[in-house]
């Protein structure tokens, strides 16, 4: 996606109606304006990234990340050969949590991770699922030890999950799932199982106009028949067969993110779905998706949302997070920040999900 202001109106609609005022006091504060809530610090734009603060928002809005970075639990764990990524979100943490300004410069943040990916180190636009997908990636490789696997993740394993793989982190501990994918000959009807673990979900979108996140996850959870150039090897015909494949949930995931998928490509044309995603602001309920199927799985309450406005050729990044200590809604638009009301939180333009199925407390900061 190329950088430029959206092309469409609707970002400016949106941002009327979120950063406006609220009876007779006015929500909205810029850099400067006077005191904030903990926790609710902006983010310079150093050349469009705003994709970057976004999801910085994001993450900076999971307490129990927050704390792991702000008690600095993380040094113990950490590799130093392959580190910088999590150290400088430690220290953009910090300032964000712990500092007294009202928005601060990522810049270090972004030269750790253009060390890495020099493409995020650009003054480019770039796509913010991406973008969360490598950085979960780059602290889960600096931050992960040696792991004695449980007796659910050995269940996991032997439906064809990975919770086998020994390594944990903090990110494998909060964002990791595991997926089984049940693959049936349609020959023979002999069955095998495929494993693949998570961290975002990436959701089709079943209709141009409007849809209900639990539609998304129905469509990406159906069976579906592998025929023609898709079809898998059989090894009890010995030979590939049109096969039937249905996912499922075997290890569901503490904070499950998901990712709506907007973009479509059909050769070398590209387009934007502008779909309305109307999707729950608590009780998300995904056990329908979960095997074995259990009645305590708990409900999802969303804590974080990334919106992008306007097409591939020129676009815009903002978020909307929770606040654990006040309990309210904020808007960040890189260093515009306000307060919003619940009813702001529901947007046609929702591009990334974050739920939690456990309440946060305020992160401590403690030794």
């Amino acid at each position: 996606m190329a950088s430029g202001p959206p092309p469409d109106d609707d970002f400016d609609v949106y941002r009327s109606l979120e950063c406006s005022s609220y009876g007779d006091h006015p929500l909205e504060r810029s850099a400067g304006s006077g005191a904030r809530a903990q926790g609710v610090t902006g983010l310079r734009n150093l050349g469009n990234t705003c994709y970057m603060n976004a999801v910085l928002q994001c993450l900076a809005s999971i307490a129990p990340l927050v704390e792991y970075f702000l008690s600095g639990k993380y040094v113990t764990a950490l590799h130093r050969d392959r580190g910088e990524v999590a150290t400088a979100l430690a220290y953009l943490l910090t300032d964000m949590w712990l500092g007294d300004a009202d928005c601060v410069a990522p810049e270090v943040f972004r030269l750790a991770v253009g060390d890495r990916h020099p493409a995020f180190g650009k003054k480019s636009q770039q796509d913010a699922q991406e973008f969360l997908i490598f950085v979960l990636n780059a602290l889960h490789e600096a931050l992960k030890k040696p792991r004695r696997r449980k007796p659910s993740e050995k269940a996991a394993s032997r439906r064809g999950g990975k919770a086998a793989a020994g390594e944990s982190s903090i990110v494998s501990q909060l964002f990791e799932g595991q997926l089984s994918y049940d693959v049936v000959c349609l020959k023979c009807d002999s069955c095998s199982y495929k494993g693949e673990t998570f961290t975002v979900l990436s959701l089709p979108i079943p209709s141009h106009y409007q849809c209900s996140l639990q539609e998304c996850l129905e469509r990406f959870f159906q069976q579906d028949t592998l025929r023609w150039n898709n079809q898998i090897y059989c090894s009890y015909c010995d030979a590939k067969q049109d096969a039937a494949v249905r996912a499922t949930v075997v290890k569901a995931p503490n904070v499950v993110i998901f990712h709506l998928k907007r973009f479509e490509c059909y050769g070398k044309m590209k387009r934007k779905l502008r779909t309305n995603i109307r999707y729950p602001l608590a009780n998300l309920d995904l056990s329908p998706y979960i095997y074995p199927p259990c009645r305590k799985h708990p409900k999802y309450n969303l804590w974080a949302v990334v919106n992008h406005f306007g097409d591939l050729d020129g676009g815009h990044y903002t978020a909307l997070c929770k606040n654990t200590v006040t309990q309210s809604w904020f808007s960040f638009d890189d260093t515009r920040v306000c307060e919003v009301p619940e009813a702001a939180v529901q947007t046609a333009a929702a591009y990334l999900l974050c739920y939690s199925c456990q309440p946060f407390s305020v992160p401590s900061h403690g030794c």
